[in-house]
């Protein structure tokens, strides 16, 4: 059989890559299948797609738009779903292209990589912020909806010599948004975010335009980059302003253009630096690096330049707190609330309090607020009586401390 197929891409490997497409979950494309009404007909649809894909007949079907709320007020930010077919289709080639381009990447580079993280990214800013005075903040105006294809295109060429998979990657590129009502709209340029192969082609297109550019031109300044979020080290003011204007034009010639509202030249500032500067403060993946109160190994205070929760972070996990009514949990135990919720807990920990803790402590006693507001409407004897309702909560934890992600981490109830 395998020796009728024009491309050679064998069924194991489309069922792995089914296997990932369906740990990933995900929501369904504009045929409304989900993964559980893919997995009733397995064998048969696998079997289909591995012989379209071997055969060059395969087609990608157009992909679901579906606009996010970009937050704050901000406007919508467009996804494109994929069917599931063609999530699993983008996967075959992700795990092939994967390993050969990952090894070619900056290693400041740490978006969407199998062996990089964005505590990686942070950290790493973190440590640079201390021995450079001054950052630039950059943005990219509609990155994901701007990459050219063409040059997207040669950076791809550098990477394989399987025109089967430059064929695949053009479809997918080429294939339009299908918006609720139906309509089909023509895309030309973008990847769309929601895709499978969307993060390492979005990856590759910025190490050319960017990492590899900065490597060869400014060898001398260090950055972090997670996807389109980037970071530029400078010794001074002028230096910083200077690598601005570069990258502005560099970023012409590439299709791409700076967002100027939100790219910023940023101080530094903590106990030693002296200088005045408008901005001492940036965002970098859900961190706000400020100047803050630090305690010395000595026992004293110093300012010190660091990472902590953002604004925005603390906003989100505050809307989704809000969503947490108690009177939905009314007829659950603790244990069942806590079955439902510590996965959540958990998650604003591991990633939320690893730099500055405190402010995330801070802001989850607010999960306490909200189980003391289930005890009194649970139980009558504590309608009218918060306080008391926070010292049962305390007697819980003190016997049971581990119920809850937060408890486990120090949080626990007070009626102060």
């Amino acid at each position: 059989m395998k020796g009728t197929k024009s491309i050679e891409i064998s069924k194991h490997l489309v069922w792995e890559a089914y296997k990932k497409v369906k740990a990933n979950g995900g929501s369904p494309g504009i045929d409304q299948v989900t993964i559980e009404l893919f997995d009733k007909n397995l064998k048969d649809n696998l079997y289909k797609l591995w012989n379209r894909m071997s055969s060059g007949s395969y087609f990608p079907t157009a992909v679901k738009l579906v606009e996010i709320s970009k937050g704050g007020g901000k406007g919508m930010r467009p996804l494109g779903i994929p069917i599931v077919s063609d999530r699993i289709a983008q996967m075959v080639v992700v795990m092939l292209l994967e390993s050969k381009v990952d090894s070619s990447f900056h290693p400041d580079s740490y978006g969407y990589r199998p062996t990089k993280s964005a505590h990686g990214a942070i950290d790493q800013a973190r440590k640079r912020c201390w021995k450079y005075d001054w950052v630039l903040d950059i943005d990219i105006k509609g990155f994901f909806d701007n990459i050219d294809h063409t040059l997207l295109n040669k950076a791809l060429l550098r990477h394989t010599e399987d025109n089967w998979i430059i064929m695949y990657v053009n479809r997918w590129l080429k294939v339009p948004y299908q918006t609720k009502e139906g309509e089909l709209i023509p895309r030309h340029k973008g990847v769309p975010q929601g895709s499978v192969i969307g993060p390492l082609l979005s990856n590759l297109f910025l190490h050319y335009a960017f990492d590899e550019w900065m490597r060869r031109t400014h060898s001398d300044i260090p950055f972090e980059r997670y996807a389109d979020d980037s970071i530029c080290h400078c010794h001074s003011k002028s230096e910083a302003e200077a690598l601005k204007q570069s990258i502005q034009k560099r970023f012409t010639t590439c299709g791409l253009e700076l967002n100027e509202a939100k790219t910023h030249i940023v101080y530094c500032k903590d106990s030693n630096r002296k200088e005045k500067h408008e901005v001492i403060a940036f965002d970098f993946l859900g961190y706000t690096f400020r100047p803050r109160c630090v305690k010395s190994k000595q026992g004293g205070y110093f300012t010190g330049f660091n990472p902590a929760i953002s604004n925005k972070a603390k906003k989100r996990i505050g809307d989704k707190m809000r969503e947490w009514y108690p009177r939905k949990w009314i007829s659950l135990n603790l244990e069942e609330i806590a079955k439902q919720i510590n996965p959540i807990i958990q998650g604003w920990i591991n990633y939320y309090g690893k730099y500055y803790p405190s402010m995330l402590k801070q802001l989850l006693k607010g999960v306490n607020t909200h189980l003391a507001h289930w005890v009194r409407r649970k139980f009558k004897r504590f309608r009218h009586k918060i306080t008391q309702s926070f010292y049962w909560l305390g007697h819980v934890a003190r016997y049971n401390s581990s119920l809850f992600a937060h408890w486990r981490w120090g949080v626990k109830p007070t009626a102060g």
